[in-house]
């Protein structure tokens, strides 16, 4: 009888393994509106984030379209505007990124060189949610 019962647990668990499916990554897209200055993260379609930041001031731009995570660095430093920190950088486009900042004074408005500026807390967690699940279950979209 302990062999039936043994034989039993042991098919359940064979067929529970064999047709369950594996855990999926959610997918990520991070909306920036130029217009309200605002980052809108949705996980799965469902609105998870809406945060302040700061797009290109007067005489530069940011670029506008779809785009996919490329490198990513927690800790990093422009090589073009005197070593400014730009902590938890996703890049999307050539040398444009998504990173934190210290000028907390200036989101919600354009100031910078055409990066998208979150503050530091929000670049951390944008930045996980992309390690978490995935450049590739990720999309960045800027719209005017």
């Amino acid at each position: 009888m302990r062999y039936f019962w043994a034989l039993i647990g042991s098919v359940s668990l064979s067929l529970m393994l064999a047709f369950s499916s594996p855990a999926e990554a959610a997918s990520i897209v991070a909306k920036i509106d130029l217009s309200d200055q605002t980052m809108r993260v949705y996980v799965n379609g469902f609105p998870r984030h809406s945060w302040p930041v700061s797009t290109a001031r007067a005489g530069y731009r940011t670029p506008v379209g779809t785009f996919k995570p490329g490198r990513m660095h927690e800790r990093y430093f422009s090589r073009k505007y005197d070593n400014a920190p730009m902590p938890h950088s996703v890049f999307f486009y050539h040398g444009y990124a998504i990173h934190g900042t210290t000028d907390l004074k200036n989101l919600g408005r354009p100031a910078s060189h055409g990066c998208v500026r979150l503050h530091p807390d929000n670049a951390k967690r944008l930045f996980s949610l992309i390690s978490d699940n995935g450049k590739a279950n990720t999309k960045i979209v800027i719209t005017r």
